[in-house]
């Protein structure tokens, strides 16, 4: 099963890989680009995540017009993912009925997520991705304050919990395309059904592997986000994620957090207040 759930993530990752290229031609990142995806995907593998980091970045530097952000986030970040999952996916046992159904929902959930962010106004983008920064620094804060359910030492799940479990992934692949992480409201869900939280991980690392190709195909083709942006975000990352891997493999995060978590929170209030007098 992780077998077929690696060639469909391979030929997945090829495909929008292609996709993502083609539509990319002629853009040129700046070296400013590739170092925002070279430093976030290399704190994304060490834990502290890539997407609020990558965003607050956007709006201190007012690189990004703000409609443009989610679809930018996902496409320049989804083969940096990819790379992570080759590389972490069966790292840790889990369950492979519950994980697969976990990343379908994912996937469900992204590919009409997509669809619906993509064509929001710049106004209604503002608002929902303020909200997603706030999202992010609330669930940093209790990460750093190891606030997450203990959770339990199931392996996968069964019954209502299985189906409530992929109806939660479904959402939460739908509303990740905001630009809201996926792995802390991935962990918590699990974590309170009872799984082991351990195990959460291939099922985050899974499921964002999966849904973001699929969201982030649907930002391309209708030309929703930056494409020299989302080039360098994707070059710098996949040259971050190996380093922090293989080579550093741990940091001490904790007073990076607290910097990254201010960050997040004042891009939220700067992004909610341009919502607002939109």
């Amino acid at each position: 099963m992780v077998t077929a759930l690696y060639f469909a993530l391979a030929a997945l990752t090829a495909l929008y890989g292609a996709i993502f290229l083609r539509s990319s031609e002629g853009a040129r990142p700046s070296f400013l680009h590739t170092l925002i995806g070279f430093a976030t995907n290399f704190l994304d593998t060490l834990g502290i995540g890539s997407f609020a980091t990558t965003t607050a970045i956007f709006k201190f530097a007012a690189m990004v017009p703000d409609r443009l952000i989610p679809g930018t986030l996902n496409a320049g970040h989804t083969l940096p993912t990819a790379f992570q999952a080759f590389i972490y996916l069966t790292a840790i046992e889990v369950d492979a009925r519950t994980l697969v159904l976990l990343i379908a929902g994912a996937v469900a959930g992204a590919w009409f997520g997509a669809a619906a962010v993509s064509g929001l106004s710049r106004r209604t983008v503002q608002l929902c991705v303020g909200g997603a920064l706030l999202i992010a620094a609330a669930a940093l804060l209790m990460r750093q304050f190891e606030l997450f359910p203990a959770g339990g030492a199931a392996l996968g799940l069964d019954g209502w919990k299985l189906v409530a479990a992929v109806a939660g992934n479904i959402l939460l692949g739908a509303v990740s395309t905001l630009g809201i992480g996926f792995y802390a409201p991935c962990m918590t869900m699990v974590s309170l059904l009872g799984m082991n939280p351990a195990v959460a991980f291939p099922i985050m690392m899974g499921s964002s592997a999966f849904l973001m190709p699929v969201a982030s195909a649907q930002f391309v083709r209708r030309k929703a986000y930056s494409a020299p942006v989302a080039l360098g975000l994707t070059l710098g990352g996949l040259a971050g994620v190996p380093l922090a891997a293989f080579v550093v493999k741990s940091l001490p995060l904790a007073g990076l957090r607290w910097l990254v978590i201010i960050a997040v929170f004042y891009a939220a209030v700067l992004t909610l207040r341009s919502g607002e007098q939109k």
